[in-house]
């Protein structure tokens, strides 16, 4: 049964949109990944012609990050929770057993592939507005100017200035998965320490993960206000 929330009354495109290509034979006319693909193009011009209407004062810089802080992997994925997507994918055992059912990528890709089906069924205006209520929150988050909230990797490099007067250097540790849903495994070190991993689905997600975690790893560390500013918090 499709989730009252989405408005597509297709079961066939319903099911095609939760569909991994684990689960397939033919995964190109079988799994998610053809409307997925359709749906990510939809939700990029929605958001930007939003951001675009209601922002006339944003240069094209902050229309951009503005843009790329909405639609990436985690308000899409939190989307597939809150729509409680979870249990109707459609997944290989091995898949199922490796974490997929939970893992944000598939959401991410699952939340596009539903906006794919939604405007081949009831065209753009219904695809916009499913598109614009159900990323409402992350809208708000960016309405104020700070149009990139999740950007990890630039505040990274402010504490790491003020701490060790130090650039953070990232490192690809490993890739994985076929190439239409790479997953990147990054490190980010301070003169050769690591601080922090992440994974994502392309370079810069990996990156900001692992910068979100080197920025946990810090402030559980950080030095008590009477120690010498300059010290390195992972010092004994």
């Amino acid at each position: 049964m499709i989730p009252k929330a989405i408005p597509l009354r297709s079961e066939a495109l319903f099911r095609l949109a939760v569909t991994h290509r684990s689960a397939t034979v033919n995964s190109v006319a079988d799994s998610y990944e053809r409307l997925e693909f359709f749906g990510d193009s939809v939700l990029g011009m929605v958001i930007a012609q939003y951001l675009y209407d209601h922002h006339p004062d944003w240069d094209q810089g902050m229309l951009s990050k503005a843009k790329s802080s909405v639609v990436q992997e985690a308000p899409l994925a939190q989307v597939a929770i809150k729509l409680g997507l979870q249990p109707h994918l459609v997944l290989s055992a091995s898949e199922e057993a490796s974490g997929g059912r939970n893992r944000a990528s598939i959401l991410a890709d699952v939340v596009e592939a539903l906006i794919g089906a939604v405007y081949l069924e009831s065209g753009l205006e219904v695809a916009r507005w499913f598109v614009l209520e159900q990323l409402h929150d992350a809208i708000l988050r960016i309405r104020g100017g700070d149009v990139n909230p999740d950007d990890f990797k630039s505040k990274l490099q402010e504490v790491a200035q003020a701490i060790w007067r130090r650039q953070p250097n990232y490192r690809i540790v490993s890739e994985s998965g076929f190439s239409h849903e790479k997953r990147f495994k990054m490190e980010v070190s301070i003169d050769s320490q690591l601080i922090g991993e992440g994974t994502g689905r392309s370079k810069k997600e990996a990156e900001q993960a692992a910068a979100k975690d080197a920025l946990e790893v810090i402030e559980r560390n950080r030095p008590r206000p009477e120690t010498t500013p300059s010290r390195n918090p992972f010092d004994a």
